[in-house]
């Protein structure tokens, strides 16, 4: 028998039923001890992690705004756009200063708000 490329074999598949391709899944799995689904089970969480480890933007979030709270409040207030009293609420409570902005933006902005003595978190 002529092997077969890998080309030739994903063309054939395509021209399958379900239960033709449910077929050559369970002969792969008897015949040769591979289980594809086992693969492609295991693979995924390492693209995820990959995922992660590359993320091209955060959400910079407030979890305290420590003692020099009127500074934080200007910041606030610069980096977002907010009027006084949004910009507040967001110091008193904590919370999303900015949302998906880039991981250098995120960066430097959390380098700024720690300088003035807040806690910043990237997420």
């Amino acid at each position: 028998m002529a092997k077969l490329s890998a080309r030739e074999i994903v063309d054939a598949v395509k021209e399958m039923t379900v239960l033709e391709v449910k077929e050559i899944v369970d002969l792969m799995k008897e015949e040769l001890g591979v289980d594809p689904s086992a693969v492609a089970v295991a693979a995924a969480p390492v693209a995820g992690a990959a995922a992660e480890e590359e993320a091209s933007s955060a959400t910079v979030v407030l979890a305290d705004c420590g003692a020099n709270k009127l500074a934080v409040i200007k910041l606030i207030k610069e980096v977002t756009g907010l009027g006084l009293g949004e910009a507040k609420a967001i110091a008193d409570n904590g919370g999303n200063i900015k949302e998906n902005v880039s991981m250098d933006e995120a960066k430097d902005m959390k380098a700024k708000f720690e300088e003035a003595g807040a806690t910043i978190e990237l997420k």
